[in-house]
């Protein structure tokens, strides 16, 4: 329990209405979209300045106090679960996009920004940040770069890291550490950007982030491949990146998530389809059309039973505002839903696919599966309810074995969702005891009193 003299040291710090600690907002913050429990902490801190940030961190440490930073609480992996009676920083408070270099084609942006707010941003300066997570309406920048987030243009333009220039944060005393630059080029000290990238709270919170934005593409083309195989769908996505074309995004929906889409959000999706590709091209517009021809023909000699292009801008931003709520559509369906987020080598896709189904079967349990197939990320979702025992075990054994042949693909756990709680346990199977020991080496170097979000990507020792 922290005492009522340490919540008035907290109040003194970021204001008495930037830190509260009533029940009911307590709750609140007690777990964000991964099927882990919830545990309610003793206080939330939402600090509004980078002295007031920097001062609560360090009053964390000094009085013992587990601390948990939270962005929007979007993310599928337990990483903002927070421990009881710890601290939560809500980032909210922290919400400048400090700058927009249209020169030299940065921006520099408090953690608390909302993704899709600095995305409109930048395109009304005829730039582009390409990172785009399924929560980019909601999820912050912070969290972000904490989760090393991807999303539907993965396939061509890469996750968050490759697009993080610089940081800076604090550390679990509250100083203030800066790496990375503005500069395109930057190879002074350490790289702390990298190993800062994905840490998901557990080495430093941050403070202002340096991104990386490039042109806005001058021309795109949508469109839609219907086949009446999993498989046929599944081998096209194969044959698309063998011939070398790579689209901003391609999108894979089994027959499933397609009518639960179409229930909906009514975009006109072919419900009779045993699965369908989107598939989206930018660029320079002579390339568009070009890349664009070919991937029909590849549709077609491949089996795709139809093709439609979009027509003009408002079918294509239909359906793919549709394919975003491909989780909020199934959510619908069932009291529990866990989203997976396996990933393999692309050429593996149609291996993965064929997985999915065989476990499912196996283990009697409903799975959905979507995802961003173009860069070998599927989302298996299963659909359960987890007040039922015997049910819930078998989802479990479910999860388990789409990890083990994920990772006998030569996969990964994930692909962007990070390890938080929920994946910890798994850790050692892809990477290495001599792995888990260097960890715990760096994490034990950095926050000698495991305050910061204790618990997550590392277990604990057994």
């Amino acid at each position: 329990m922290i005492s009522n003299a340490l919540v008035g040291q907290f109040k003194t710090l970021v204001g008495d209405e930037n830190a509260w600690s009533d029940a009911v907002d307590l709750h609140t913050y007690a777990y964000d979209a991964a099927v882990v429990d919830p545990v309610k902490p003793g206080l939330i801190v939402r600090p509004t300045s980078t002295e007031a940030l920097g001062q609560a961190v360090r009053l964390c440490n000094e009085n013992g106090l587990p601390l948990t930073v939270r962005g929007a609480g979007t993310n599928l992996s337990g990483g903002t679960v927070p421990l009881p009676d710890g601290v939560v920083i809500v980032t909210n408070g922290m919400k400048s996009i400090v700058e927009i270099n249209e020169a030299d084609m940065y921006a520099v942006v408090q953690p608390g920004v909302v993704t899709a707010k600095l995305a409109a941003a930048v395109e009304a300066k005829g730039l582009f940040y390409p990172p785009d997570p399924g929560s980019q309406a909601v999820s912050t920048i912070g969290g972000n770069v904490a989760e090393n987030a991807g999303g539907l243009r993965g396939l061509k333009y890469g996750v968050t890291r490759d697009y993080v220039m610089g940081l800076s944060f604090f550390d679990v005393e509250g100083n203030l550490v800066k790496s990375g630059s503005k500069t395109v080029k930057c190879a002074t000290g350490y790289n702390l950007t990298g190993l800062m990238v994905g840490s998901e709270g557990t080495l430093g919170v941050f403070n202002e982030i340096i991104l990386k934005l490039i042109p806005l593409p001058v021309h795109n083309k949508a469109m839609m491949a219907v086949f009446d195989s999993l498989e046929k769908a599944s081998e096209t996505v194969a044959a698309i990146i063998a011939n070398r074309i790579v689209p901003a995004t391609l999108e894979f929906l089994d027959n499933f998530t397609i009518r639960a889409v179409e229930d909906f959000s009514k975009a006109g999706m072919p419900t009779d389809a045993a699965a369908m590709l989107l598939v989206e091209l930018d660029g320079h517009p002579a390339q568009v059309e070009e890349d664009a021809e070919r991937v029909e023909k590849l549709c077609r000699s491949m089996g795709a039973a139809s093709i439609r292009v979009a027509q003009d801008a408002a079918e294509r931003d239909r359906v793919w505002a549709a394919r975003r709520a491909a989780l909020s559509a199934l959510a619908q369906l069932k009291p529990t839903l866990v989203l997976e987020d396996a990933t393999v080598p692309r050429s593996r896709i149609p291996d993965m696919v064929a997985a999915i189904g065989r476990i499912a079967a196996r283990y009697d349990v409903t799975i959905g599966t979507f995802g961003h197939a173009g860069d070998g990320n599927l989302h298996p979702t299963i659909l359960t309810d987890k007040r039922d025992p015997e049910e819930w075990q078998r989802v479990e054994h479910t999860i388990d074995a789409i990890f083990d042949a994920a990772l006998e693909m030569g996969g990964t756990l994930s692909g962007e969702h990070g390890t938080g709680l929920a994946k910890c346990r798994y850790l050692e199977k892809e990477t290495s005891a001599g792995t888990i020991l260097f960890s715990r080496r760096i994490k034990r170097a950095m926050d000698p009193n495991n305050i910061l979000n204790p618990g997550k990507i590392i277990a604990a020792k057994a």
